[in-house]
């Protein structure tokens, strides 16, 4: 397929919806098992709340929905979301379930273990009822990850409602698969459910990996047009450090990424990507400007310790754009 840019249409103006989980994160200030590390940071996790601070701090508005304890690690996650503006009026309490958290080893230059204390949280036992009750009036597109449908049936379902609520309202959809083995019952059930999901959006932003496992394809340009075979109305293909692919099924580009000097932490940085797709795109920009700034957001969330506290401003974007060269494919 010829090297074209080409613009994502359909996008209306508004808010982003994006609705998951929020965790207590504590990540390890020193390398070694999880069980014999001494020292941790406090911070704040979840991948579409990192994707919400991102498109905060790029100027976008944006809706996190979720339900959270009445406990501490609750009031960090509130106060955090209310210090970076966003929207908190879809955040819901529950006084019987305690605020899901997760440890985090310290990068060591593979991808960061992890291990979760989320079973029976507050955001699993979100349902179809709180859907029912949303009004997606003022919202211009609606974000979630495979992880959110992975944490219980009753999320699941309500996933499902949130998908036919969008499109009866016409909202965009985007969905990052974030496969998490883990969370599911078995593989089968997740690749068939997230290819489920990714049918039925408007825009997907998989991973080089992930598209691998979903459509059993090696190149990028494969796996994006297996996500438009299956139903997306756009992909963008994550590759890791080299860049991306985005198509819409007659056009295809690829986007060099940026060359780091080195990397602190790679968690977060899909989300980072996420966040400056999106937030890219409700500018008017075209695919090929929109995958730019992903690659860069998300590079620069590589470079911090936490999940996001590498997101970017405007200011801290140019500077970090204009003093990075890119990778060659």
């Amino acid at each position: 397929m010829e090297q074209q840019d080409f613009h994502i249409t359909g996008i209306g103006a508004g808010k982003v919806m994006l609705v998951g989980e929020a965790m207590a994160l504590y990540t390890a200030e020193e390398r070694g098992s999880l069980g014999q590390v001494r020292s941790f940071a406090a911070s704040v996790a979840g991948a579409e709340l990192n994707v919400a601070i991102g498109l905060k701090r790029m100027g976008a508005e944006a809706a996190f929905m979720t339900r959270l304890g009445r406990d501490p690690y609750a009031d960090r996650i509130l106060g955090f979301m209310e210090r970076n503006h966003v929207d908190t009026h879809l955040v819901t309490r529950d006084s019987s379930h305690p605020t899901g958290s997760m440890l985090k080893s310290k990068y060591d230059g593979d991808d960061p273990k992890t291990f979760y204390f989320r079973k029976g949280s507050p955001a699993s036992r979100i349902t179809c009822d709180d859907v029912e009750r949303l009004d997606f009036q003022g919202m211009g597109i609606l974000h979630l990850t495979g992880i959110f449908p992975a944490l219980s049936s009753s999320a699941l379902e309500a996933s499902r409602m949130l998908v036919r609520k969008a499109r009866q309202s016409n909202v965009f959809i985007s969905f990052d698969p974030n496969l998490r083995p883990s969370l599911w019952p078995d593989d089968r059930t997740m690749c068939e459910v997230t290819r489920e999901f990714c049918s039925q959006a408007d825009l997907v932003l998989p991973g080089v990996h992930e598209g691998e496992r979903l459509f059993g394809v090696k190149s990028v340009e494969d796996m994006g047009q297996a996500f438009i075979d299956n139903g997306a109305g756009y992909a963008i293909v994550k590759d890791g450090a080299r860049g991306c692919y985005g198509t819409d099924g007659g056009h295809g580009l690829y986007v060099p990424g940026f060359v780091l000097d080195h990397v602190v932490d790679t968690v977060g940085s899909g989300d980072g990507f996420a966040a400056g797709v999106l937030s890219s795109l409700l500018e008017g920009a075209s695919a090929g400007r929109a995958m730019e700034r992903g690659c860069a957001i998300g590079a620069m969330q590589t470079q911090s310790i936490s999940d996001n506290e590498g997101l970017p401003t405007p200011r801290e974007l140019a500077e970090f754009t204009g003093t990075h060269r890119r990778c060659a494919r």
